[in-house]
């Protein structure tokens, strides 16, 4: 059984992300196996806001070099999450 905290794994804070503010979405890294319906569920339980729409994309890791050796970040899924109309996430406020 996976919890909200298992599925949520950080909000992801950047320029492009600050700006989706102003329309109600956030984005956060989720985890790898979790769907719409678990990404969904566990914003809203634990932000109490209500979701409307949540879009998922992975984000491939890039190949790093050091000298000779090479190596590959980790895959990441992302989740963008839109909330109603008036309800907002706390944290992001003032970022």
């Amino acid at each position: 059984m996976k919890t909200p905290y298992d599925i949520i794994v950080r909000p992801l804070v950047t320029e492009a992300t600050t700006d989706a503010y102003a329309l109600n979405k956030y984005t956060f890294e989720v985890a790898r196996n979790a769907n719409k319906i678990e990404i969904r569920q566990a914003i809203e339980a634990i932000f109490k806001v209500r979701v409307v729409k949540v879009n998922t994309l992975w984000i491939r890791g890039k190949v790093k070099r050091r000298g000779r050796v090479s190596g590959k970040q980790p895959d990441r899924k992302k989740a963008i999450v839109t909330l109603a109309p008036g309800d907002s996430i706390e944290i992001f406020e003032g970022v």
